[in-house]
């Protein structure tokens, strides 16, 4: 099997090689950026698998990088942060990273975080047509239509409108676990829960799979992602979604747009 490639973006080089070492070591190759600049240049020449991307980079903004390269491409990136930038972890995930790490890391946590952050992208890339959630839902019939908050989601063709009906256009695990809220409203569910509903693997604590999809789909559906209202965290717990739902005929959705 050939090796993934991890591209490294730090501006400190004794970093940078730290994690060359353990990476390579790890059976991964590595390939270095130290500014936006050489990050592009490297993604650019080079098929690389995951990011890892500092926050801080001198004169560049990490954020703003992360939120450029998702603007070209899904490939996974994983936030390295400070202890104290919290804003910073939050907002990372807002522009669409898969996971943070915070300095000072130890070195098995950050290989734990990317081979847990892959076998998440490798399962997400999954072609469509060979997808058991949606192929499970394209031979449903007649299943409820959920309507909460004014929006309408239809299981069957993996659509939800949103309050202007638009088709917000959610992946299929944003939408399992949408589906995973809407079934349970105003129950809590825990992590470990809801990676069974949308059939992730066994959650563990240093995992941030179902922090981060939460995350996503709190961007796609709540008014103010910043302020929920929709998903409450329940501490130390899990989540719940807090709203009422209601189910709906197939006659009372919305005319579809041609």
């Amino acid at each position: 099997m050939k090796a993934q490639t991890i591209l490294v973006v730090d501006d400190d080089p004794k970093i940078r090689a730290v994690l060359r070492n353990v990476l390579e070591d790890d059976g991964f190759l590595v390939v270095e950026a130290k500014d936006a600049a050489e990050t592009f240049d490297r993604f650019e020449n080079q098929r690389v698998s995951l990011i890892t991307l500092d926050v801080h980079l001198g004169k560049d903004n990490g954020v703003a990088l992360a939120r450029e390269i998702r603007r070209i491409s899904q490939v996974p990136i994983i936030m390295v942060t400070g202890k104290n930038d919290t804003i910073d972890c939050v907002v990372g995930l807002e522009v669409g990273a898969d996971d943070y790490i915070t300095k000072p890391f130890h070195i098995r946590e950050v290989t734990a975080r990317i081979r847990s952050v892959l076998r998440r992208s490798e399962s997400n890339a999954a072609p469509a047509f060979s997808d058991p959630f949606k192929a499970e839902a394209s031979h449903r019939e007649g299943s409820p239509k959920y309507c909460f908050d004014g929006m309408i989601v239809d299981p069957d063709s993996l659509e939800i409108l949103d309050r202007d009906d638009k088709d917000i256009g959610l992946t299929s695990g944003d939408f399992k676990l949408l589906m995973a809220f809407l079934e349970r409203p105003k129950r809590v569910l825990s992590r470990d829960q809801l990676m069974d509903l949308t059939g992730g693997t066994e959650w563990n604590a240093l995992d941030r799979t179902i922090d981060n999809q939460v995350a996503r789909l709190r961007k796609k559906i709540e008014r103010d992602p910043s302020a929920p209202k929709l998903i409450k965290t329940v501490r130390g717990v899990g989540y719940t979604l807090s709203c009422d739902v209601k189910t709906l005929d197939q006659s009372a959705l919305p005319s579809r747009r041609t």
